[in-house]
């Protein structure tokens, strides 16, 4: 399925400063807001470029800057977007997550946790070495009925 990619920038910046609320404008790092940290990642993975690819294209898309509110010369490093995507804590994807869940009208289908592993015993020489203590790691396969 082909999609508009600046529609879809424009819908990631939209459902970004929504979900961060506000937070959206604070810099997550490199002096970018953090909003806009979450965009790029949204649009490397959806146009499967690299992080090294990803200033390179952004280069060409005029547009595309245009909604990030980047100059050509302002462009972030394929490093502060690799390292931006480590620092952005779990809150960030998890509000993005629920914002973007419900853009959609409820269908009625339901979601099944159909299977777990348990992980007790991964690992054990590394938590010994390291000082950690894992009490219990559950591993869920969701199976969704339509």
């Amino acid at each position: 399925m082909e999609i508009d990619i600046l529609d879809f920038v424009e819908q990631c910046r939209d459902l970004a400063k929504q979900a961060l609320g506000k937070h959206a404008g604070e810099p997550a790092s490199g002096g970018f807001a953090r909003w806009v940290h979450v965009v790029l990642h949204c649009f490397r993975l959806e146009e499967g470029h690299s992080y090294r690819e990803t200033p390179n294209r952004l280069k060409y898309m005029s547009e595309v800057r245009d909604v990030l509110g980047l100059d050509q010369d302002e462009l972030p490093d394929y490093s502060t977007i690799y390292k931006s995507f480590d620092r952005l804590k779990m809150w960030v994807w998890r509000a993005l997550l629920r914002v973007s869940a419900q853009q959609h009208p409820q269908s009625g289908h339901v979601a099944l946790d159909s299977t777990f592993f348990d992980r007790r015993a991964a690992s054990s020489y590394h938590c010994q070495r390291s000082g950690y203590s894992v009490q219990t790691l559950k591993v869920t396969t969701p199976f969704v009925f339509s």
